[in-house]
């Protein structure tokens, strides 16, 4: 056992549309996605099923109009097409919308003035954060009007004593972790994304991360929310009371549906206070029952100070080494773990760690591993950790999949898979992800070869999904649905019953229908 530091688009699968003129006598046509089309007094019938009538593409009339809504501000109506692309096109480069106008609200009054105008008007619009989500739920399906939250940016204050983070939805996490780390206190949530990804997009897809497991989801940390409603109407949700018993808490139908009920505008948060101590360690296994005994030995050994447990096996591992510095041999073991405490008493907690390192060598759960020395080193391991996503991406075409399952089946999931896509040796199976809950990231990329194989992709799906649900699982832990798995709700993801009752709200915050069409609910 070392305990030295220094060894430390889818384009293709997007729905055709069906433009039909609204000039009497019109005649309908079928687009396909990507195609030239005149946008001028046309219409969009979404798939049938989608919750969504018909709505118009926007004019030039429109965007003149949202331009006067936002006080003919420089910088809140983007139009070229340059500008536009990085609006348009997802993270993973799969799903492309034909937007060609994004709306930069830069107050709360101005979204609702929007909002107002599209319901009136019947224009489909997209919220917008960060744009990185992995499910193509923040682009557009077609033209709808891209309303970013990226001018919506201001902390509007810091509880000390609650310990209560108030701010606008286009905050960056990564400046919000950094604006309570000055205060001594840290964001619940904390992602690979984090520089990038704002608050107001975590909020909407209920996004997980990595700390999952010791401070639990957004709907435990999101003590209030401010929505615009379709409609315009501002609903208050900010209660900055850690208790409030009064009514329906209605924030938490806004938590993770995808901005298809409403626009998040601003977010209270609880933050914790910053940890005194932090210990982390990386430690190579050889087989998945032993990162299972070796995690139950940390719920076990490590108790209130297990932060994360993250595991990644060796095909992403050797990966990310081409690349980064590992700080255990590659070759030996199937699986890797990263395991990391917070305390509050750093000698005491790195003990802890110690004893548990020494027992799972003696049980013979771990091969090999290596301590963090510092604060570095703890940056260091997670630095690799974060490395899988775009390596992977990097590789070559990512079928991209986050599931949520309980821990015993992991494997059996992965090796069902890797037999169903033996027959395509170029298909590499990669995984990591949360393990302590229960989250696989299941990956297969094709190294060299960037384009969707439709084979490859009928061998993965819905196979995948299946054999999750099988077992108890979820088709989604964390990413959400968007357009990637939104026509499995109602049949492999929650039953039909309980659809029927999500469509109602639907149809109570949105009847126009004008909030991210197309999306999150089945096509």
């Amino acid at each position: 056992m070392k305990f030295l530091g220094r060894s430390v688009s889818r384009a293709i699968s997007q729905k055709s549309f069906r433009l039909v003129s609204a000039r009497p006598g019109g005649t309908a046509v079928d687009i396909e996605p990507g195609a030239v089309f005149n946008r001028k007094s046309s219409s969009i019938t979404y798939p049938p099923g989608t919750s969504n009538p018909p709505l118009r593409s926007p004019t030039s009339d429109d965007a003149e109009a949202f331009f006067g809504l936002m006080g003919y501000r420089e910088g809140s109506l983007i139009r070229d097409s340059e500008t536009l692309e990085r609006y348009n096109i997802d993270w993973t480069r799969k799903y492309i919308g034909h937007s060609q106008m994004v709306v930069r609200p830069k107050t709360t009054h101005e979204v609702s003035s929007i909002l107002s105008y599209c319901n009136d008007e019947e224009i489909g619009i997209v919220p917008q954060a960060g744009n990185t989500g992995l499910v193509g739920g923040s682009t557009p399906v077609a033209d709808e009007v891209i309303l970013s939250v990226e001018a919506l940016n201001e902390v509007h204050g810091f509880d000390s004593d609650n310990g209560i983070l108030t701010c606008d939805a286009g905050c960056v996490l990564q400046s919000l972790h950094d604006y309570a780390k000055e205060r001594d206190h840290l964001l619940p949530i904390d992602l690979g994304a984090k520089g990038s990804c704002m608050i107001g997009g975590n909020v909407s897809t209920n996004a997980g991360g990595q700390y999952f497991y010791r401070f639990g989801s957004l709907h435990a940390n999101v003590l209030g929310l401010e929505v615009v409603l379709g409609n315009g109407t501002i609903l208050n949700l900010l209660n900055v009371n850690r208790k409030d018993n009064t009514g329906l808490d209605l924030k938490h139908l806004f938590i993770g549906a995808e901005g298809t009920l409403g626009v998040v505008t601003k977010v209270a948060i609880s933050c914790p206070k910053l940890p005194k101590a932090r210990n982390a360690a990386f430690l190579a296994l050889q087989t998945f029952d032993d990162v299972r005994r070796t995690m139950a030995l940390a719920k076990s050994e490590l108790g209130e100070t297990l932060a994360a447990f993250e595991m990644m096996d060796k095909a992403v591992l050797k990966l990310v080494a081409a690349e980064k510095d590992i700080p255990v041999s590659v070759e030996d073991c199937s699986y890797y773990v990263l395991v990391e405490t917070q305390g509050s008493n750093h000698s005491h907690d790195e003990e802890k760690m110690e004893t548990f390192l020494e027992t799972t060598m003696e049980k013979e759960y771990v091969v090999d591993g290596v301590l963090a020395q510092d604060m570095r080193q703890v940056m260091t391991f997670w630095y690799i950790r974060e490395s899988c996503n775009p390596v992977v991406k990097d590789m070559g075409y990512n079928y991209k999949y986050d599931v949520s399952i309980p821990i015993s089946d992991f494997e059996s999931v992965i090796q069902e898979m890797k037999e169903r896509l033996k027959v395509r040796p170029d298909a590499m199976v990669v995984n990591w992800g949360h393990v302590i809950d229960g989250n696989l990231h299941f990956n297969v990329t094709t190294p060299g070869d960037f384009e969707e194989n439709p084979e490859i992709l009928g061998l993965i799906e819905p196979y995948l999904f299946e054999a999750v649900v099988r077992r108890g699982g979820s088709i989604s832990a964390e990413h959400g649905l968007g357009r990637c798995k939104n026509s499995y709700l109602g049949s492999l993801a929650k039953d039909p019953v309980s659809l029927d009752a999500m469509l109602s709200i639907k149809s109570t915050f949105d009847p126009n229908g004008i909030l991210n069409p197309g999306k999150y609910f089945p096509g």
